[in-house]
């Protein structure tokens, strides 16, 4: 994989371009797979963004989002487009199965394939160019990074502002994380500079869910919650009969580990959901417990150090048993 920089000569002559980010985006996925889009059009090219999956309603008020293609609902159609395309941009992902059923049809493609990404250990041999900065706060400030760096900067508006706030903030817990750099806090400040109204940002994504989402998430602190203090740890296991029970829908259960961690001397939370062909596990730790290695280890995932994810072919009651026989392990890291 070729550095970042010597991809910017290709932006001069307009090509057609394929967008695409992990399975079920998040902010930040979404955010920056648009963000690079409105840039790339700015410049003349015939950008279009594939998303593997469906996403969250409450991401369906950004620019340009009508536009997105899902793949499991139009594949036809999304592999013409990249089977047409000559550069394809990978975001917010850094190997090629997070993209579910897409997996297969990108690696076959023949196209220049671009990364750009935070997260750790990419799969470097499945890109022509990129860059990946476990640094970064977020893909969305690495978008910021590559517009400027292009030699284009003068091009950013409104909406590539408003697309790439969305992932910083959103990947940033609302600038609370560490990775919330002074950079992180100067791209924000052009932000506003650009006439950005971060409010109305905020409340389309944290106020903008139905009453069924907060009495589920009632229900499972109520009745999923386990706190296992002697290894400062707190995990919720959520049947599938909870997500048919309250109409639980793609991006009702964003943010709902977070909430673990906010007991007092918790170090490590976990969630693990029952989905249909898997179990879905989300990891969040404070301070220096890893779960990117954890997850890696255990369950078939990865992320970052503090936030990361995994899956489990067992079933709910399996994979909640091992988690707890795993953990033992690392009793004393959790101390």
């Amino acid at each position: 994989m070729q550095h970042i920089e010597l991809f910017y000569p290709l932006l001069a002559t307009p090509q057609k371009v394929i967008i695409t980010m992990h399975q079920k985006p998040d902010g930040d996925a979404m955010g920056s797979a648009l963000g690079l889009c409105h840039f790339l059009q700015s410049l003349g090219h015939q950008a279009t963004v594939i998303s593997p999956t469906n996403w969250a309603d409450f991401l369906n008020w950004m620019p340009g989002v009508g536009n997105v293609i899902d793949y499991d609902s139009h594949r036809e159609k999304a592999t013409a487009l990249a089977k047409e395309a000559d550069l394809l941009f990978c975001l917010d992902f850094n190997i090629l199965h997070r993209t579910k059923h897409m997996e297969h049809l990108l690696t076959q493609l023949s196209c220049i394939k671009i990364l750009i990404d935070h997260h750790q250990q990419p799969q470097e041999e499945a890109f022509t160019y990129g860059i990946s900065d476990t640094s970064k706060s977020s893909t969305c400030e690495m978008v910021y990074d590559f517009i400027i760096g292009s030699g284009y900067g003068s091009k950013l508006d409104l909406n590539m502002a408003t697309c790439l706030y969305t992932g910083i903030m959103t990947d940033t817990g609302s600038f609370r994380f560490p990775a919330t750099t002074a950079s992180v806090h100067r791209i924000v400040a052009h932000f506003k500079d650009l006439g950005l109204n971060h409010t109305v940002i905020h409340e389309n994504i944290y106020d903008s869910f139905l009453e069924n989402r907060l009495r589920f998430m009632g229900h499972c602190l109520l009745n999923r919650l386990e706190v296992l203090y002697e290894y400062n740890t707190a995990i919720m296991s959520i049947p599938k009969a909870d997500l048919l029970r309250f109409d639980i829908r793609t991006g009702d259960t964003e943010g709902l580990v977070n909430y673990l961690l906010s007991i007092q001397g918790i170090r490590f939370g976990a969630i693990v959901i029952d989905r249909d062909e898997e179990r879905k596990w989300s990891f969040r730790s404070k301070g220096g417990f890893d779960v990117n290695q954890f997850a890696r280890n255990h369950f078939e995932g990865g992320g970052h150090k503090n936030a990361a994810g995994g899956r489990s072919s067992d079933n709910l009651e399996s994979t909640t048993r091992k988690f707890k026989q795993v953990l033992q392990q690392y009793e004393a890291q959790l101390q």
